[in-house]
C-alpha cells in the first residue's frame, strides 16, 4: 500500500499550465503583450454593471438564465443548449471530464492549445497529437488518428498561438469523417476576430448534428478575462451531460452582469475588431519588412519567428524585449520554441515593439 494519498494515473503526467509574464524588473512602464488581452479594454457599459452590482451576500443564480438568454437573442439560439463556465477554459475541462474516461484517447493538433491536453490527461485519458501543415491544423491528419478509443477531438479555430484558421468546408469535412460517437469541440475563442468569408464559428454545425459543442469566451475581444466567463452551445444531451457535473454556482453575479451588458454593446466589440484588422495589418508589415517571418494571422496576436543563430534567437529577443518593458509570449511549451506570440496592442506598444525589433536585429526603421 502506498505510504500516503497518490493522484490517480494521468494526473502527474500534466505539465501544469503556465500564463504568459507580466513583469519585468527594473522596467517603469510594462506593455503586455503575452496574453491576447484587447487594448481598448472592456465596454464601458460591461464596467458600469459591475459598479452597481449589489447584494454579494447572495449566491449568483445557478443557470446563469439572463446572459444565457442575451448570448441566445444575440445568435438566434436556445438558450436551454447553452451553459456558460469560469471561462471557457472550466467549459473545456467539464466537456472532458463528461466524456473521457481512463484509457480514452483525445484528439488535438501539434500546435493546439495547451489546456486540451490537460484536460484529457486530467480525465485519465491519452492524449493524441495530429500534426499540423503550415502552422495550421491538418483535416486528414486528424482522421488519421482516429481509433475505436477515440471520444473526443479539439479543433481551435482560429488557433492559439498559431492564428490560423479552417475554413468552414474544412471543418465539415472534419466532422463527416468522424464517427458519430466522437464529441467534436471547436474552440471558437478568437471567432469575433475573424473577417474571412469562408470561415464560421461553429453555430450551423451545433444546430445540425448530434456531436459537437462551440465554446466562446467574454476574455478576448469583450475584455473580461478577469471575471473567468465564457459559454458553449451544444446538443441538449451534451448539455445535460454538462450540467450534472459543472458547479451549481459556477460562474460569479458581476460577472454575468458584465457578460450580458458587453455582448449587447456592438459598437464597442466593432471598434475593437476596427483596431485589431488596422494593427494586425501593420505590424505584420513592419516586422516582415524587418525580416522576420510571420505566421499569417485572423486573430489578435501574431507568431512571429526568429532565426536560430546565437544571440539572435526568440529567447534573446525575449530578453531584449523584456528589458525595454515589452512583454512578448515564449511558446516553448506548444512546441515553438523559435517563435513569440505577440498580441495586438495599443498603438504605443505597437510601434514600440516594431522599433525594438528592429533595433534588437541591428535594423533601421522609421
Amino acid at each position: 500500500m502506498p505510504a500516503r494519498p497518490e493522484p490517480r494515473p494521468g494526473v502527474l503526467k500534466i505539465e501544469a499550465y503556465v500564463p504568459g509574464k507580466s513583469a519585468a524588473a527594473g522596467v517603469a512602464k510594462v506593455y503586455k503583450l503575452s496574453s491576447n488581452e484587447t487594448p481598448l479594454g472592456p465596454s464601458p457599459k460591461a464596467v458600469e454593471a459591475i459598479r452597481s452590482f449589489d447584494h454579494l451576500e447572495l449566491y449568483p443564480d445557478g443557470s446563469a438564465t439572463r446572459l444565457r438568454e442575451a448570448i441566445a437573442a444575440k445568435y438566434g439560439l436556445d438558450a436551454g443548449r447553452i451553459v456558460c463556465g469560469a471561462g471557457s477554459d472550466e467549459l473545456l475541462s467539464l466537456i472532458t471530464g463528461a466524456y473521457v474516461g481512463p484509457g480514452d484517447e483525445g484528439i488535438f493538433s501539434e500546435h493546439g492549445f495547451l489546456v486540451y491536453r490537460i484536460a484529457i490527461l486530467a480525465a485519465g485519458g491519452v492524449p493524441v497529437v495530429a500534426p499540423e501543415k503550415d502552422y495550421r491544423a491538418d483535416v486528414d491528419a486528424i482522421l488519421a488518428r482516429v481509433t475505436p478509443k477515440t471520444k473526443i477531438v479539439f479543433l481551435a479555430n482560429p488557433n492559439n498561438p498559431t492564428g490560423t484558421y479552417l475554413p468552414f468546408d474544412e471543418v465539415k469535412r472534419l466532422h463527416a469523417g468522424l464517427p458519430p460517437h466522437v464529441l467534436l469541440v471547436l474552440d471558437a475563442a478568437y471567432a469575433e476576430y475573424v473577417r474571412r468569408n469562408d470561415y464560421e464559428a461553429g453555430l450551423e454545425l451545433v444546430a445540425t448534428a448530434e456531436n459537437v459543442v462551440m465554446t466562446r469566451t467574454f476574455s478576448k475581444i469583450y475584455g473580461l478575462a478577469n471575471l473567468r466567463i465564457g459559454w458553449m452551445v451544444a446538443p441538449a444531451h451534451v448539455v445535460d451531460a454538462v450540467n450534472r457535473i459543472r458547479g451549481p454556482f459556477n460562474v460569479n453575479g458581476p460577472a454575468m452582469a458584465a457578460a450580458v451588458a458587453a455582448i449587447q454593446d456592438d459598437a464597442h466589440v466593432a471598434k475593437s475588431v476596427e483596431h485589431n484588422e488596422t494593427w494586425l495589418a501593420w505590424l505584420t508589415r513592419e516586422i516582415e519588412a524587418l525580416g522576420l517571418k510571420v505566421t499569417p494571422s485572423v486573430g489578435n496576436f501574431l507568431l512571429v519567428h526568429f532565426p536560430r543563430e546565437e544571440g539572435r534567437t526568440a529567447k534573446d529577443a525575449d530578453a531584449f524585449l523584456t528589458e525595454r518593458g515589452l512583454i512578448l509570449r515564449r511558446i516553448d511549451g506548444y512546441g515553438l520554441p523559435h517563435a513569440l506570440r505577440l498580441t495586438v496592442g495599443t498603438e504605443e506598444a505597437n510601434r514600440l515593439v516594431v522599433a525594438a525589433l528592429g533595433d534588437f536585429l541591428g535594423k533601421d526603421h522609421a
